[in-house]
């Protein structure tokens, strides 16, 4: 007799938004601890950093309470796939609209954070995508 193991439709899903809400709040935490030699190195303006890391650990709050939900609602999920966008989005649209100009390794910064987001994003709907199936 073989024992096979079948994965809960939503482990992508829930995993997806445990790394989330993780690499969200390790980054607020860095952005709020670390304000003053991240915006020299990075020439964002402090005032950035510390909203932005504000707002991250919110969001690890609100992402992780949403990955704790059994089963997983999909406006919630729907929720954090389209504020990720929406991050993606307002990273890209703050420096074409030069409202930050940092130098090149904050513009790698701001890229790079944007385009871990957009992983999470893709992620998240393929996660999602399988719950739906799976019901």
């Amino acid at each position: 007799m073989a024992i096979t193991f079948q994965p809960q439709a939503s482990t992508l899903l829930r995993r997806a938004l445990v790394l989330d809400a993780g690499v969200s709040g390790a980054a607020g935490l860095l952005q709020l601890a670390a304000t003053a030699p991240l915006s020299r190195w990075l020439a964002i303006d402090p005032g950035w950093l510390r909203g932005g890391g504000a707002v991250l650990l919110a969001w690890m709050l609100f992402v992780g309470w949403v990955a704790t939900r059994k089963p997983i609602a999909p406006a919630l999920a729907w929720t954090v796939i389209g504020v990720n966008l929406a991050w993606v989005a307002g990273s890209v649209l703050l420096l074409v609209e030069g409202a930050i100009t940092p130098n090149a390794l904050g513009l790698t910064f701001v890229l790079a954070q944007a385009a871990v987001v957009a992983v999470f994003a893709e992620l998240q709907f393929f996660g999602l995508r399988r719950q739906l199936k799976a019901a």
